[in-house]
């Protein structure tokens, strides 16, 4: 199984999903990290400068066509897993539509994020950011 973190660095967990420089992916089997590779983000709308700080479009319609995660949702396709610092409530919904478990969590670590997982330990202590993703 692999999880995926958003993470400027690859050790902590990046608060903003959208913003992130790239994502670590860890792959796990039989309780155990066995795997570890850095993602660059180059698919979210803020990596690829189509984002304004959140400007409110007119039309409920058009901020879906103007935020659409299909990107997001290839790049993580391989991912059950998302363990995020914060993201918004439509991407955790389209997330979850595709068969992804996410954990909206305080835990600023990566490693100990999936350790906690692993661990059936993570909680999911933060609600989805309001604003569009």
């Amino acid at each position: 199984m692999k999880i995926a973190i958003p993470s400027d660095e690859g050790t902590y967990l990046c608060q903003h999903f959208g913003r992130t420089l790239g994502f670590t992916i860890f792959e796990v089997a039989d309780g155990k990290i066995v795997h570890q590779e850095y993602r660059l983000n180059n698919f979210t709308g803020h990596a690829l400068g189509q984002h304004q700080e959140h400007q409110h479009h007119g039309a409920e319609h058009d901020i879906h066509a103007q935020h659409s995660h299909s990107r997001i949702l290839d790049a993580l396709h391989d991912c059950e897993v998302v363990i995020a610092g914060g993201m918004g409530h439509r991407l955790v919904d389209d997330l979850t539509k595709v068969g992804k478990r996410i954990y909206n969590t305080t835990q600023i670590e990566t490693h100990k994020a999936v350790e906690l997982f692993l661990a059936d330990k993570l909680i999911s202590d933060k609600e989805a950011c309001s604003h569009h993703e």
